[in-house]
């Protein structure tokens, strides 16, 4: 999967089926927040989305990032994948 980190609007991209899925975030104190998922209307594929969100965490983990899941679907995917919760922040629970 190729993901394009736009940093002018801060957000990573990626495209599947001609349609572009989007990913808001912020970086403050060595913490990536991922704020807000963008999908085409009708998008249901969650194992695209897992996939997504996955790249995403590889690239955070490159470059020493806590990560803060603040949209429920980004909550939701560490919840089903427990191993990506040594990314997350002291005192963060999900």
């Amino acid at each position: 999967m190729e993901i394009k980190d736009n940093e002018f609007s801060r957000q990573f991209e990626t495209t599947a089926d001609g349609k572009l899925l989007t990913i808001e975030y912020s970086v403050q104190e060595r913490k990536l927040f991922l704020t807000k998922v963008n999908l085409p209307e009708g998008f249901d594929n969650e194992e695209l989305l897992s996939e997504f969100i996955k790249t995403i965490l590889d690239t955070a983990e490159e470059k020493r990032l806590r990560v803060v899941p603040t949209h429920p679907k980004v909550a939701a995917f560490f919840r089903k994948n427990p191993k990506y919760k040594e990314m997350l922040p002291p005192g963060i629970r999900l």
